[in-house]
């Protein structure tokens, strides 16, 4: 009887050891359900290009030698401020994290507007000339069509786009009206 005791007992430990072991290696991160498998080895090629001294994380001088071999030569406040985009150390969670964050939305709203604001007119609107010239002439480019799309959801005040109330719709916060 004490031997079938025994046998209960230990064929029971051996029936939570497995659901343990699930338990450490789960992950605290859902960020790798962000993504396609496909999308997340694209990232793991990235990150691993970028990483320059193979260390598994990715620190400013490995990013001053990534742009240095695209011909890009960065500022010291430049390199920082990328560095600091991370709240800890860069390895490859924190990078798929980062880009996680921007595929998911927008950047905030105080950002979008401290970007629209070199082109406020001083009462908290902007000409829609001068804005389509600028998105479609400099950095990511937007085409005709992405202009005209965007442009759409614009909130007008006579013929000038409403800075604020723009800013909250593409952040998601939508129209107040």
């Amino acid at each position: 009887m004490a031997d079938a005791d025994k046998k209960k007992k230990t064929k029971k430990k051996e029936d939570e050891a497995p659901a343990e072991k699930k338990k450490a290696q789960r992950s605290g991160s859902n960020v790798f359900a962000m993504f396609t498998q496909s999308q997340v080895q694209t990232f793991k090629e990235a990150f691993q290009m970028i990483d320059q001294d193979k260390d598994g994380f990715i620190s400013k001088n490995d990013i001053r030698q990534t742009f240095d071999s695209l011909g890009r030569l960065c500022t010291e406040d430049e390199l920082e401020s990328m560095v600091k985009e991370a709240p800890g150390p860069i390895n490859f969670t924190m990078f798929l994290t980062i880009f996680g964050d921007r595929a998911q939305g927008t950047d905030d709203e105080q950002v979008i507007l401290n970007a629209f604001a070199q082109y406020d007119d001083g009462d908290g609107t902007c000409g829609e000339d001068v804005l389509k010239h600028s998105l479609t002439t400099w950095g990511e480019k937007f085409t005709m069509a992405e202009w005209e799309t965007m442009v759409s959801e614009a909130p007008m005040v006579g013929s000038k786009i409403d800075i604020k109330k723009w800013a909250k719709i593409i952040t998601g916060g939508g129209d107040d009206e």
